[in-house]
């Protein structure tokens, strides 16, 4: 596609800025080209959805419902899901929500105002709860005048009280945020003028009588041309779409041929791309309902031909408008999922399921509805029964010329449903276009804010002292020195903060118009980040320390251990992207790139292997108390680890034997006692706390044999 300016201009508002974008235009206007454009030269970590299975086949992603696991049925804002549902997210799904940056949503036009809501909801609730869609930043790709959401009267009945109509554009999440819409104005499906101006106004809602004039011209009720033609009906409803095509296909004498699709791991039947029996006959009209592959590209999805030889594994398709007879082959449609590839932490397209078929499908008639996003040489037009908002215009502007397109009954201007609604926004969008002045100060903006986040540090200071709170009520009668330590590191952390507000202020003033290549800013930024970098290392020596503490109370250690977790991945995000920053430049996309894989390794556990040490502690993502934890924590409330694991191992396997928890035995406290002063007679052990008559008659002599047998292995 050649390019022009507002392409150029979307693909840099999605490159250099966090800005929401609405990108828009005519039908033919290259919108689906320029999103499978955009997954190819994307700097960002990103991810394409839709709201049906089809447009998400179609557009290379997965449907809304199935990415962000939504139940089916309307969503009402503030509210949970019936019966308080909450689906359980993979530790995969919730690395990959959390470390996109661009979330791609195609044919927006049929995306429910409540639906774009369900999705903040999720957004918000694995990423910044304070931000609409968790400060993701948002592609909305689709013609408010083409097809509208579905939504019946009694989902509206509920929904009303909420919104003020049921497109996206009044999502309650989408108003609380900033958006700039982008609409593409070059033509590239029809280029007569004539036939242009007719359809831009039916889109725009300016039909008068010298419009439906013209268009009536092609009012032809008898028309009934040869087949060879290649002609296709474009009708409102799907009964009549399936009656032409049954009809046409039983007149043929021909004899029929099934040809069924392979299906292979996961596909939905909802997905299915084409009719998975596919019935023929020499003779038949079908349209191509895919590209094709090969370097001739002898078809595109939309291309009409008949079926002019039929074998059981062969199908010979002559194209309508002329051209060597095509042997088709068995085409692949995937089911595609998202992942995180385990070696570089970058987000991944894995397939679930694999349909194969001949990209065919009988096409005497389709619906208007599945010809969105297609073009043909010749239609018929049967729009009369049109019922909702942009059937008639998505039916007209699927023509590639006024010529080719024949209207099965005249136009009326009731048949051109409108919606006043979507027509002022889509004035206000025509009226409000970006320019190159309005990027610049987006670009500087989004820079200066990722600078911000680099060296704003009171989200793991609020997080540091949440754990340190729980930390106190838990662990302060066992790890008294611990806590105490944590505490004081806080306020070391708390100090950071502020240094931080003050640094990035600094940062703001040095903001010139030459601020991507400005040296001062570079220098002043890597000194920033080899001095937080010194001030931050030293808190994971004292996490791993934490999350190596062993702890016998189970809703405690699951407490601690979950703060921790929580704390170990806030910090190992910021230690990496201050790295980062130490060593080379700051720039938006190398920012983006460490701070997306470091998010998507520790939510992910991936890329674990290989690492050193001091990354597996400052992940802690192992539970407290594991083995790999002690083996190189050395808490200072313990004074003597080797015999405090000895006495806790003899504990453990006297509970498994006798079917009883471990704290029964003995509790973690009176451990640590027997360990700190080794106790070498009965009156000494009695005076450790924690330790009674019953603990002594029982295990006394056993205990005070491993503390003499481990006095005796270190040679006192």
């Amino acid at each position: 596609m050649p390019t022009n300016p507002q392409i150029d201009l979307a693909h840099d508002f999605l490159a250099c800025t966090g800005e929401n974008i609405f990108l828009t235009g005519r039908a033919g206007t290259g919108k689906t080209t320029f999103l499978h454009e955009l997954r190819k030269r994307s700097p960002k970590r990103m991810v394409v959805v839709a709201p049906t299975g089809i447009a998400a086949i179609n557009a290379g992603g997965v449907t809304m419902h199935s990415f962000f696991q939504l139940p089916f049925g309307i969503f009402i804002p503030g509210s949970t899901r019936e019966g308080g549902e909450v689906r359980r997210f993979s530790k995969a799904k919730i690395a990959i929500i959390k470390s996109i940056d661009l979330l791609v949503i195609d044919e927006i036009s049929m995306v429910r105002a409540d639906l774009l809501d369900s999705v903040d909801d999720v957004l918000r609730r694995f990423r910044d709860r304070s931000r609409p869609f968790g400060g993701v930043q948002l592609l909305m790709i689709g013609d408010m005048q083409q097809l509208a959401p579905v939504v019946r009267d009694e989902e509206w009945a509920l929904l009303r009280d909420y919104y003020a109509s049921p497109y996206f554009f009044d999502s309650v999440a989408l108003r609380r945020t900033s958006y700039t819409s982008i609409e593409l104005q070059h033509i590239y499906r029809q280029s007569d003028t004539h036939f242009i101006d007719l359809l831009a106004r039916v889109r725009d809602n300016r039909v008068d009588e010298q419009t439906l004039q013209a268009l009536n011209e092609r009012h032809c009720p008898d028309f009934d041309p040869p087949q060879s033609e290649g002609y296709i009906t474009l009708t409102s409803h799907n009964h009549t779409a399936r009656r032409i095509n049954d009809d046409k296909l039983a007149v043929l004498s021909t004899p029929e041929y099934l040809f069924r699709a392979e299906i292979e791991g996961d596909f939905p039947e909802y997905l299915y791309p084409v009719e998975a029996e596919l019935r023929l006959k020499e003779g038949a009209q079908v349209m191509f309902s895919k590209n094709d592959p090969s370097p001739e590209k002898r078809f595109m999805n939309g291309t009409i031909g008949t079926v002019t030889r039929l074998e059981d594994e062969l199908i010979e398709v002559q194209p309508a408008a002329g051209g060597e007879p095509i042997v088709v082959e068995m085409a692949e449609w995937l089911n595609t999922k998202y992942a995180i590839d385990t070696a570089t932490s970058s987000i991944t397209e894995q397939t679930d399921g694999i349909f194969r078929q001949y990209p065919l499908r009988t096409a005497w008639a389709i619906t208007i509805h599945k010809s969105q996003g297609l073009t043909f040489d010749r239609a018929i037009i049967d729009a009369a029964d049109s019922f909702s908002h942009g059937q008639v215009y998505v039916a007209l502007s699927r023509c590639r010329t006024l010529e080719g397109m024949v209207l099965r009954t005249p136009l009326r201007r009731g048949a051109i449903i409108s919606d006043d609604t979507v027509d002022r926004f889509s004035r206000d969008v025509a009226d409000n276009q970006p320019d190159d002045q309005t990027l610049s100060a987006f670009r500087k903006q989004y820079h200066e804010s990722l600078l911000g986040e680099l060296f704003d540090f009171e989200p793991l200071w609020r997080s540091w002292r949440a754990a340190g709170a729980y930390m106190e009520e838990g662990l302060a009668q066992l790890y008294p020195r611990l806590v105490e330590r944590w505490h004081e590191a806080g306020g070391t952390l708390s100090s950071e903060v502020a240094i931080g507000v003050r640094f990035r202020g600094q940062i703001a003033r040095l903001m010139t118009d030459d601020y991507a290549s400005d040296p001062v800013l570079a220098e002043r930024v890597r000194k920033g980040a080899d001095y937080f970098l010194e001030r931050c290392a030293p808190l994971a020596l004292l996490l791993s320390e934490a999350a190596a503490s062993p702890v016998d109370n189970k809703e405690v250690k699951k407490r601690v251990g979950s703060l921790l977790e929580r704390v170990g991945k806030e910090l190992r995000v910021k230690l990496s992207t201050l790295a980062a920053m130490q060593q080379a430049p700051f720039s938006v996309q190398a920012y983006l790139e460490v701070k997306g894989a470091a998010v998507a390794e520790v939510e992910s556990g991936a890329g674990s292997r290989g690492k050193s040490k001091v990354d597996r502690k400052v992940s802690a993502g192992g539970t407290m108390g594991s083995a790999e934890g002690r083996a190189a924590g050395s808490d200072e409330d313990i004074l003597d680890p080797e015999l405090f694991e000895l006495l806790r191992a003899w504990r453990n396997a006297l509970a498994r034997e006798q079917g009883v928890s471990a704290f029964v035995i003995a509790t973690q406290k009176a451990l640590i006692g027997i360990a700190n002063t080794r106790p070498s007679t009965v009156e000494q052990l009695a005076a450790i706390k924690g330790i009674g008559k019953v603990f002594i008659a029982k295990y006394g002599s056993a205990v005070l044999g491993i503390v003499a047998d481990y006095g005796l292995g270190e040679g006192i």
